[in-house]
């Protein structure tokens, strides 16, 4: 045997080691075949029927007698093995299921008093009387006392384990839990059956007091009678108020009949608005395309006019050269000319200016037809350069470039290795003195805004001095002012010309 919850080996208890009687096995398993009586409910929506088909079934039917859980007896009989244990439980142990029929004979109905014995319980027969001629007197002695004992010790224990088992089972059937169970899971399950009792005692408590508290509550005479009073007030009023609710049902038919009518004239009149609207946009819709018509006609009238005016006031040479001052800098399209101590402006920045600057009085001389005397201008960027053109009396010509940049690699301390830089420079205040003496010759209301005298223009020299950087500057800035004077002569007449 095993515990059915912890599955640990048991060993029975002497008193269930004797055999029980046929008779107290038989008052053990009908009490466990007995289901408790049922009131019947008259009011059940089962049919009829199945109930008598049920009653029918369960009298000619034998009580059942399984166990859900057992272990397989370590001694059972071969045709027990076999027939008696089919199937498992959940947890993989042997489970009785079902009786074979010698099985499902013993013990079957309490009222048949029989039992079914194995070869090995029955007395000696007459065939086992006549086994003994064939072996022989002696030999029969002999051999059915040792086989007489070995089946006996087999018999009595098969049977003790198959009645055991028997036993197991009528007490699984009456409960809830599995047997056989060992002492620690018996104290579990005890504990856990007390406070189930615990609860159920609760419950039954809640209920005892609910049930006091409902006949409590039960009203009296006089509050029955005083009940009865408000429930015919109550009833007059409803009869009072059903025929107010009918007097404003009749109402609300006649409401409805005058909303009918305002709604069936408000159809007619959104037809109308409709058909107004309708017309309305259609007019809008005109009127909004004459008016986009205007508009787009305006618009077009206003940018060409605004172009036409732009265009009389563009001056190319005024965006080609666009000459203004960056503080004390002068610049020409954006490039500053000059340096300062506490500024010193890039030298490939001052060559791009003087660079831009060259351009300008080159293409300012194409434009008024001006050829310089003595000089020929390359504007090439940052490597400008001013050709001096020297010719004697009977001597072949002689020409000299000199360079309108610098790299500033050396100081200016040294003052000699810019001389070709400062002749340069002399040589294009030349140009702008010859250019401005022939404007100043052609126009007499025309004046240059700075004197220039050899290698000065105004009050500063045109050359590199050692800090002298402020004068260098003011000459350069003097310089841009003047070719931008030239400039605008330039674009003035080209303007009287058109």
């Amino acid at each position: 045997m095993f515990c059915q919850k912890c599955r640990v080996p048991l060993e029975l208890h002497a008193s269930l080691e004797d055999q029980l009687s046929p008779a107290t096995f038989d008052l053990l398993v009908g009490s466990s075949t007995l289901s408790p009586k049922v009131k019947q409910n008259l009011s059940s929506s089962k049919p009829v029927e199945r109930k008598e088909l049920y009653e029918k079934a369960k009298q000619t039917t034998p009580p059942a007698v399984f166990k859900r859980v057992v272990s397989a007896p370590r001694f059972a009989p071969p045709g027990l093995q076999e027939s008696h244990y089919v199937g498992g439980g959940v947890d993989g142990s042997p489970q009785h299921s079902s009786l074979t029929t010698p099985a499902r004979s013993l013990y079957q109905n309490p009222t048949e008093s029989f039992v079914y014995l194995t070869e090995s319980q029955v007395a000696v027969t007459p065939t086992q009387t006549h086994r003994g001629a064939y072996l022989g007197e002696n030999e029969q002695e002999n051999g059915n006392a040792a086989v007489d004992e070995e089946d006996d010790l087999k018999t009595s224990l098969s049977h003790q384990m198959e009645v055991s088992a028997k036993l197991f089972g009528v007490l699984s059937s009456k409960s809830d839990i599995d047997h056989p169970v060992c002492m620690e899971c018996t104290e579990l399950l005890v504990d856990g059956l007390s406070k189930r009792l615990a609860n159920v005692t609760k419950e039954r408590d809640a209920y005892v007091e609910f049930l006091r508290k409902v006949n409590a509550e039960i009203p009296t005479q006089e509050e029955k009678l005083q009940a009865e009073k408000e429930y015919q007030a109550i009833k007059a009023e409803e009869a009072l108020a059903i025929q107010s609710l009918r007097d404003i049902e009749q109402e609300k038919t006649d409401v409805l009949e005058e909303l009918r009518r305002l709604e069936e004239e408000a159809k007619q009149l959104d037809l109308e608005e409709e058909n107004f609207w309708k017309d309305r946009n259609e007019f809008a819709l005109k009127l909004e395309e004459f008016q986009n018509d205007r508009d787009s006609i305006n618009l077009q009238y206003d940018h060409d006019s605004r172009q036409l005016e732009r265009l009389q006031r563009t001056n190319v040479y005024n965006d080609t050269f666009c000459i203004g001052h960056d503080g004390y800098f002068g610049t020409i399209n954006g490039l500053r000319l000059g340096r300062l101590p506490n500024q010193p402006v890039e030298w490939p920045e001052i060559n791009a200016a003087w660079g831009q600057t060259l351009l300008l009085l080159a293409t300012v001389a194409e434009k008024i037809k001006f050829t310089f005397e003595g000089y020929r201008l390359k504007p090439m960027g940052s490597a400008s350069r001013i050709e001096k053109v020297e010719s004697h009396h009977g001597e072949q010509t002689r020409v000299s470039s000199l360079e309108l940049f610098s790299s500033g690699d050396l100081p200016l301390t040294r003052m000699f290795v810019h001389r070709k830089f400062d002749h340069a420079m002399v040589a294009f205040l030349d140009c702008l003195r010859q250019m401005g003496e022939y404007v100043e010759s052609q126009d007499s209301n025309v004046k240059m805004p700075y004197t220039i005298n050899r290698d000065k223009i105004g009050d500063a020299c045109i050359r590199l001095a050692f800090k002298q950087d402020e004068a260098w500057t003011k000459a350069c800035k003097y310089t841009l002012t003047c070719a931008k004077f030239l400039l605008a002569y330039a674009s003035n007449t080209r303007a009287l010309h058109v």
